[in-house]
């Protein structure tokens, strides 16, 4: 009997990993580091897999609104930070869709080459499961002061 159960386990959890392609949420906190690091050095080629269709990217009080399009573009000429992390990040889960919230934190070389600026915004990244991918949909983040 016992067998039995674990044969039928085993065979049910390549159906329950495709349910949930955002799950574990260790992993997708990984991925979202991924994420920061995509964006520090410009790694289109990531954000192109990573992205939903119709992502969006609304900047401090929509000083800037991007889609996957622009976005994409504007890394096509990056800007490369001296460093991208994050810090006190936070799930939370409803069905397929998990909201990453947390600190993000930019250090973006001065003129001089040597100087650098430290910027820090409160974020929330929406990560949904598209036809079996976990996307990122939404993105939305807030200059802390």
């Amino acid at each position: 009997m016992m067998t039995k159960m674990l044969i039928s386990f085993a065979a049910m959890l390549p159906v329950l990993a495709a349910a949930a392609p955002c799950q574990p949420v260790p992993a997708l906190i990984e991925r979202d580091t991924q994420y920061e690091e995509a964006l520090r050095v410009g790694d289109a080629a990531f954000l192109k897999t990573l992205l939903a269709e119709d992502y969006v990217w609304v900047h401090t009080l929509g000083s800037q609104i991007e889609s996957r399009d622009s976005l994409l573009a504007r890394l096509a000429k990056p800007v490369v930070y001296k460093a991208r992390f994050t810090s006190d990040v936070h799930a939370h889960t409803q069905g397929d869709t998990v909201v990453l919230r947390g600190v993000s934190t930019t250090e973006q070389w001065n003129a001089d080459g040597t100087t650098w600026r430290t910027n820090r915004y409160q974020f929330m990244r929406t990560y949904v499961n598209v036809a079996g991918q976990c996307k990122l949909l939404s993105v939305q983040t807030m200059n802390l002061k």
